[in-house]
């Protein structure tokens, strides 16, 4: 499967992401900028995290509305899959293409730390190769993680099963609603998820928590 990951001033893990991508699917993935108004043909478009635009306004508030995530989200329409993670996951949100709402964490302090993930669906592209209900390590770094939903939009997506990742064993690190820490779109394609699965994906990062996510979405054999 053939990847892309948006470039946007102000990201800082592209780099992390790109390498991550290379290593899992043996090929680099390609790279759309800001100003893109196409994207090549591919199964898998990430957005990655850092502080897009210097967080003005609000996280991921101005790179939600640059050309190339109205071509992100039109890819995302015709069924292309979709991962934004971190700022990424704030910038789906901002883009329409997720619901809810990232809010300052709850203790009002940047969070950079470790925490454990239950996979809350594991009947889902970006999730097959993990078990119902297993827990995993996986790192954070973010001061505006805490996910928000109306009474309404929240029932819907836990009824509809989209809530894919929440935070275990008291680790919430940011006050999020139902300890969630990734959702996904009804129709499956879109994931965001503020934890870095890409920080952990070898022994050399200590351990490969995060990497049955990717192998899952790009159709990696165990």
């Amino acid at each position: 499967m053939k990847s892309a990951v948006v470039l946007l001033p102000g990201l800082n893990r592209d780099r992390d992401m790109i390498a991550a991508l290379t290593k899992i699917s043996g090929q680099a993935p390609d790279t759309v900028w800001q100003t893109d108004t196409e994207i090549p043909d591919v199964d898998l478009i990430v957005v990655p995290g850092g502080f897009s635009y210097g967080d003005y306004l609000r996280c991921g508030a101005i790179a939600a509305r640059m050309p190339v995530m109205r071509a992100v989200a039109e890819k995302a329409q015709k069924g292309v899959m979709v991962i934004g993670v971190c700022n990424g996951f704030q910038i789906l949100l901002e883009a329409g293409l997720l619901p809810g709402a990232l809010m300052r964490n709850a203790s009002l302090k940047f969070v950079c730390r470790e925490v454990r993930l239950q996979v809350a669906n594991a009947n889902t592209a970006f999730t097959r190769r993990y078990q119902p209900g297993q827990v995993i390590r996986c790192p954070v770094a973010h001061h505006d993680g805490n996910y928000f939903a109306d009474a309404d939009t929240l029932k819907r997506i836990e009824d509809g099963g989209q809530v894919v990742f929440r935070y275990a064993e008291g680790t919430n690190p940011n006050g999020s609603v139902n300890d969630i820490a990734g959702i996904m779109n009804a129709r499956g394609n879109v994931l965001g998820l503020m934890p870095h699965p890409e920080d952990l994906i070898e022994d050399a990062h200590g351990g490969a928590d995060g990497r049955p996510l990717f192998e899952s979405v790009l159709g990696i054999a165990a």
